[in-house]
């Protein structure tokens, strides 16, 4: 088995992209039994962690800015590790995953390299 790196991004500028709050009740209790799903399936490698859109940036030349992404309308919103046999399975994991089911939102799949 390999390990994958899900990192879900939102948009956070956009008030189209804003779920509501009942949305949100939704999409969490899906959230929940897709994790739950993962871990079953032996698929979950690490749960990660939701992300604050609060951060900061650090440039070379000293440079720090607010961010983390002051460029772009999508924030990191969480990340997950997941164990797949290749890229394909990782992918076919990601489709599962209930951010999709929102506006302005994606999943990246990496794959963790070895050391």
């Amino acid at each position: 088995m390999n390990k994958f790196l899900l990192v879900f991004r939102m948009d956070i500028t956009t008030p189209e992209a804003q779920p509501t709050p009942v949305q949100m009740q939704g999409y969490m209790e899906q959230w929940g039994e897709w994790i739950n799903s993962l871990a079953a399936q032996d698929r979950l490698a690490a749960g990660g962690n939701h992300l604050s859109a609060e951060g900061r940036v650090l440039r070379p030349h000293g440079i720090t800015t607010d961010g983390p992404y002051t460029e772009h309308k999508e924030s990191m919103a969480g990340y997950i590790l997941v164990n797949a046999v290749d890229m394909e399975e990782a992918v076919q994991l990601a489709k599962g995953c209930p951010i999709l089911l929102g506006e302005g939102t994606s999943v990246e799949v990496r794959p963790i390299a070895g050391m």
